[in-house]
Order: C-alpha cells, then sequence, then structure tokens
C-alpha cells in the first residue's frame, strides 16, 4: 500500500513540476506546454512500470523511506551541479549572463524532476531491498547483535516426543521458546491425518503443545510474523532453519536429518536426544510397559512396536501377536542422536539363542 502511494505521488508531481515550468512562461502555454506535461506523465508511469518489473523484496517501510528520501537528496543536490555545467558547457551562459534569466524555469524544472526521480528511486529501492542491514563496503557485512537469551523453535517431532514440557518444568529454561505458526499447521495436519497411529501422535503433540502453554516456568510465543527468506523456503525443516538464522535462534529437534541441515546452514541446533544421552534413559531395564505389535522384526520371532512419542520396541517372542497388545519387560535401551530404541520381551519368555553370525 506504501508503495501504490509512493507511486502515484511520484506521478503527480513530475506532472506539477512541468505544469509549473510551463505556467511561468504564458508564451509556451499552449500545445507544447500540454506536450510537455503529458511527456513527464508517460515517464513518470513507464518508470513505474520499470520498478513493477523489478523483483520486490521487504524492508521496514518508515525507516526505509526515511533513509531513502535522504539519500535521493544527497544524490540530487550533486546533480544541480551536473546540470549547471552542462548548461555552461554545451548552452554557453551562465548564471551572470541575463539569458540565463530565459531559461532558468526550465533549469529549475529540470533540477527538481531530477531530485523527485532520485528520492523516488532511493526509497523505491530500498523499500524492495532484503531485510539485511548491509554497509556500503565490499565483501563486509556487520553482524546482527541479539539483546537478552537467544530464542528456542521448537520443531514439531520434538513437541510430539513430549519431553521438551518436562524439560520446561525443572526450570532450566530461560530463553523465550517460538513455535512457529507453519509447526502448528503441520500439527493440525498430523492429527487430522486417517492413520490412527499419526492421529495419536498428533494429538499427543497438540496435548504437549497446551500443556506448554499452560506452564508459567517459560515464555511461549507464537511466531505470527511472516518474512520473504521464511516464506520462500521449501518444507517445514527448511523453513526453521531460515527462521533459525533469521531470529538468531536454536532449533530444539530430535530429528536427525534436521540437525544436519541446520548446522550445515550455521545454527545452532539442541538435539533432545543428545540431552538424553547425558542424563538417565526415560525407561531402564527392568521396568514394564504395554505395546501394541504392530509388524514383524528383521530376527526370529521378533515383533515390533511403537509407543505415543514415537519411540521403537522391539519385543522378542511376539511375531504371532501382532495387532495385540502386549506387556513387556525392558531388556536394554539404545539411545543415538537418530531416536531411541526400547529392547524387551514378554514375561516369562524364554531367551532365544540368536543366529550365529558369519565370521570373515
Amino acid at each position: 500500500m506504501v508503495l501504490w502511494f509512493l507511486r502515484c505521488l511520484f506521478v503527480l508531481l513530475l506532472v506539477a513540476v512541468s505544469f509549473m515550468a510551463i505556467a511561468s512562461d504564458t508564451e509556451s502555454f499552449g500545445p507544447r506546454g500540454y506536450m510537455l506535461v503529458t511527456a513527464a506523465a508517460v515517464f513518470g508511469v513507464v518508470l513505474v512500470g520499470v520498478d513493477l518489473f523489478l523483483t520486490r523484496k521487504s524492508l521496514a517501510a518508515l525507516s526505509g523511506a526515511f533513509f531513502g528520501l535522504v539519500v535521493g537528496m544527497v544524490f540530487a543536490y550533486g546533480l544541480t551541479f551536473v546540470v549547471d555545467m552542462m548548461v555552461q558547457v554545451f548552452g554557453n551562459v551562465s548564471k551572470s549572463e541575463p539569458g540565463y534569466k530565459d531559461i532558468a524555469p526550465i533549469i529549475g524544472a529540470i533540477k527538481l524532476m531530477l531530485g523527485i526521480v532520485s528520492c523516488y528511486v532511493a526509497i523505491s529501492f530500498i523499500l524492495q531491498s532484503k531485510d539485511d542491514i548491509r554497509f556500503v563496503v565490499p565483501y563486509v557485512e556487520f553482524a546482527r547483535q541479539t539483546r537478552g537469551a537467544r530464542p528456542l523453535i521448537l520443531d514439531t517431532s520434538v513437541i510430539i516426543d513430549g519431553r521438551i514440557a518436562d524439560i520446561c518444568e525443572t526450570r532450566i529454561i530461560d530463553s523465550p521458546i517460538f513455535i512457529p505458526r507453519f509447526v502448528l499447521q503441520e500439527l493440525q495436519t498430523i492429527a487430522d491425518s486417517a492413520d490412527k497411529l499419526k492421529r495419536n501422535r498428533g494429538r499427543r503433540g497438540l496435548d504437549m503443545l497446551n500443556k506448554l502453554q499452560t506452564n508459567d516456568k517459560v515464555d511461549i510465543r507464537i511466531a505470527d510474523t511472516r518474512l520473504p527468506s521464511v516464506d520462500e523456503a521449501g518444507d517445514v525443516d527448511q523453513k526453521l532453519v531460515a527462521l533459525g538464522k533469521k531470529l538468531d535462534g536454536r532449533v530444539v529437534t530430535n530429528d536427525y536429518n534436521l540437525n544436519k541441515i541446520a548446522q550445515i546452514r550455521g545454527v545452532d541446533v539442541i538435539n533432545i536426544n543428545d540431552l538424553a544421552n547425558a542424563l538417565k534413559p526415560v525407561v531402564m531395564p527392568g521396568e514394564m510397559l504395554t505395546v501394541r505389535i504392530i509388524k514383524p522384526g528383521e530376527e526370529m520371532g521378533q515383533g515390533v512396536g511403537y509407543l505415543e512419542d514415537g519411540t521403537m520396541v522391539v519385543a522378542e517372542n511376539t511375531r504371532e501377536k501382532l495387532n495385540e497388545e502386549v506387556t513387556l519387560t525392558v531388556t536394554s535401551v539404545l539411545q543415538t542422536s537418530a531416536g531411541r530404541m526400547i529392547f524387551g520381551r514378554p514375561e516369562g519368555s524364554p531367551i532365544l539363542p540368536r543366529r550365529p553370525r558369519p565370521r570373515a
């Protein structure tokens, strides 16, 4: 809206300046004068059309307009000297000569038009430039300094995991937690999925999100700000990395691929699985848990199930119990950056010998 107002004002100013130039001389106020006004209007429309053809970018409108106005006025002031020199060189007329008064209105109009064009080009260029603040020094860019604690940006997987809510209860997090709007949309899509397992995971994520929002020990914010660099990114992972780079924040996730992509892009990542490696596991060997077996495992007699947070459970002697809930005794827990795996067997089940591996 600001750009369209600027464009209309630019065309009107060009027409007004050309009209003032011919109105000062009654003899020129005729067909030639109307041609000058029409030419000024056409020139303004053509310049606006060229501006529309350029790729639009974003910057704060108020600060950009002010800075562009200052830059345009500086350029316009320098161009006035160029116009005076051209009049003296090509017109052989100086300000001290009597003939200069006859062309003074036209020269003044030209200078004013150059000033308007300079201000318009400078303001339009800055309004459509990137949000990054760059100094006009080749190959030098000053890094943005973030005041206060750096924000934490939550991924969809870490919300569904739910352990972030328990971490927030410990009061160890004093940074603001950002939940982007596109993460909420992905959670809603998963919760509305036709697949029962995905639907349960999505609903669990929404419950964990509600638990986080009702927690008064942390500062939860919904990131509704639309940034061009974030909107232009592809999938949710790319948007998270772009948002983390723009806000100078840290992405909280337990997705192995997102962890690697963020590290390549220079964005700090907090992996919940790595954090769990430094603490005791959620499930200890010897504990009991109930899980539904949904598919056979790779080894003989094994069955595979998943907890609500997506943790894989490998159960021995359960291949024949597909689509049934079984109670297992945890035998071991494997924790890596890629995720967590729980191994167990039904209570009272005999331990089957593993297949011997061929020697190298």
